[in-house]
Order: structure tokens, then sequence, then C-alpha cells
């Protein structure tokens, strides 16, 4: 936690979390910032009553789950109300919600909330986050340096009654450690979900995404990082750029909008999917619908997507196209858009 900006020895991240002037609590999303603001999306406002509560105020959840309508909704309500929140960017040519630097009253870095909580955990939830951190350290080695914990245990605004624990895990390799351990032989306290909240929970991402029950059953069973610990807390180990990962600076890359398109492909680099926004290189493209371009990537903000297709896999995706420096190239972009219409990944074969 840090009052103002964020600390100057490290970069802003996804899923770090911003507290403004006027109290509202914003999300940072990806890692492309302006020089003086941060892209992310309004999470929780002040409210008279509510069930997240900190500091004596209860909170608003404005956003239930990350979808692009879902964001969509949360930039009507601050044109109408903060409309100094709602910015266009010239880089990414689209119309979505920064911080300026000069309102962000305390900036929260997961890290730091993390190492407060082993050190003086202070509820039973938080007490819960320290048995299952020193269970991850055991299992993998991971440095504490390298684990945080976001939502609202980082804000804290959680209720141990009800409250799920989202870590966040910095950098590729401890990604595939962590992965390793949980796949191949197991965490003490960390077990899978059950069949009817995963039935429950495909239901509903198949009516928000436009899919069919059976795909995203498949997508589900690539979900290795979701599960429950200890007396079915819901868990999610979410994996997040280390510095060193973050390579584009802002205005490197110019990126404007070409429409919608459909397309099948075959992936052919899938390195990135781990992270959010997840990112594949595609190769073998065949245009479906929308104009014929070059498309070399899929680029995707909806976690539903990260981690859904290996290299060598053939998927069809949908979704807004851009395109890259004025050039030829372009890339499909999936959950960043306010159009109306479906937007997926999805294996051809289902």
């Amino acid at each position: 936690m840090t009052n103002g900006a964020q600390p100057a020895q490290r970069k802003p991240k996804d899923r770090d979390f911003i507290e403004t002037t006027e109290g509202l609590l914003f999300c940072v999303v990806g890692y492309l910032h302006p020089p003086d603001k941060y892209t992310a999306y309004l999470k929780y406002s002040p409210a008279s009553e509510g069930r997240w509560r900190r500091q004596g105020r209860a909170y608003h959840r404005e956003l239930a789950y990350y979808h692009a309508h879902q964001v969509g909704q949360t930039l009507d309500y601050l044109q109408v109300h903060y409309p100094h929140y709602v910015h266009y960017c010239p880089v990414r040519d689209m119309l979505f919600s920064m911080v300026p630097q000069d309102r962000v009253q305390t900036y929260y870095c997961p890290e730091q909330r993390l190492a407060q909580i082993l050190t003086n955990p202070k509820d039973p939830l938080e007490e819960e986050i320290a048995g299952l951190v020193e269970a991850i350290r055991d299992s993998t080695g991971i440095s504490l340096a390298h684990l945080g914990v976001t939502g609202s245990i980082l804000l804290g605004s959680h209720d141990p009654s009800f409250s799920d624990i989202d870590l966040t895990v910095y950098g590729r390799e401890n990604t595939s450690l962590l992965r390793a351990a949980l796949v191949e032989r197991g965490i003490p306290g960390i077990s899978p979900l059950d069949e009817t909240f995963l039935d429950g929970w495909c239901r509903e991402m198949a009516e928000h995404h436009g899919l069919t029950y059976q795909q995203v059953r498949w997508l589900a069973a690539r979900r290795w990082n979701f599960a429950y610990y200890g007396q079915r807390r819901y868990l999610s180990l979410l994996p997040t750029r280390s510095d060193a990962e973050i390579r584009e600076a802002y205005g490197d890359h110019t990126y404007r909008d070409a429409g919608v398109t459909r397309l099948q492909a075959v992936i052919s680099e899938a390195a990135e999917s781990i992270f959010l926004p997840a990112v594949y290189g595609i190769e073998r493209v065949k245009i479906l619908e929308g104009p014929a371009v070059q498309a070399a990537e899929i680029y995707t903000y909806e976690g539903l997507f990260g981690q859904a297709a290996d290299v060598g896999q053939a998927v069809e995706a949908q979704g807004k196209l851009e395109e890259l420096d004025g050039g030829p190239l372009h890339r499909l972009v999936i959950g960043s858009s306010r159009r109306t219409g479906v937007e997926y990944l999805k294996p051809v074969s289902l």
C-alpha cells in the first residue's frame, strides 16, 4: 500500500488496485498505461450499504465479473458521475477508464499486502492465507516476494464468511513451478472444484459468452489454477508478469480499430497465454467474416480464454480486428470492445 502514485521501483501490473481521491476503487488492467494515467476499470464504489466494508465505509461492487459488456456499463456510470476517469487512448484507439496519477489517493500492491498479512494476520481468512502461502512455498520453493494477494483482501474489504482468495504469482517461471506442483503432486489444502460448482459455472459462462455448454466444459478442464482451499474456500491463482516480462512501453506500437472479424487458425505460440491479456501467435489463418487481412495474433482480455489452446491446436475466434502500426499486420482482440455480439475463442473440433 502506497500513498499517491505507485512505487517508482516497480512497474504497474494487472490486478493492482487504486483508490481515488473520491474513494472509488479501480482494478488495474493489463500492462500498457499512458505516462500520467493508469488503465483500470471501476470495481467498487462507496455506498450507503453493501456486503463489502472497509475503514467504516460500505462499498457496492460495480463489476460483478470481468466481461466487455460489464466494463461498458461501468464506463457509462463514470461518464455520468465521474467523467474525468473516461479517456480516449490514441495508442489503442479506444475509449476506456483511466485514473490520472494526480487522482490517486492510495496505490495497492498485492505483494506488499501479502507481506503484511504474513507478518500479522488479523482475522480467520488472513490466517488461512498464511497457511496457504506456507504450503505453496514448501511445495514449490517460490519466494514470498513473487506472490501477492488481490481483490477484496488486498483492499481490506473482505469478509471471512464469504470472500474468495485471489493470489497473484509473478513471472512465467514461478507460474510453471506452481502449476507443476499443483497438477503433478498436489499442494496440501488445495482440492479440485466439485461437479456441482463446475456445472453451474459452465452454464453461466456459456450464457455470458455465447458458447455451448460443451465448449465451456472443454475450457474449464484446462483451468488448473482455480480450486478450493481448506473448507471449500474458492481459490484463484493468477499468473502475472514480472517487471522483466513487461516489454512493451506505451507508444511503442499503435493499434487501430478495423472492424469485426471471425477466423480460423492454428496456434503457433502460446507461452504468453498464461497472463492477462493472453496472447496467442497464429498461422494458417482463414478469414471467415470481415476484411481479408493478415492476422498474426489473438489477444484476449477475457480470462475464460487464457490458456485455452496449445501450439498446434486449430481454433476459431471472433472479436475486434486491430491494425498494427498502420501496416499489413493485424490482431484479433477479445474482450476490449463495447460492440454487441459474442466474442470467443474455441477449438474448431467442438
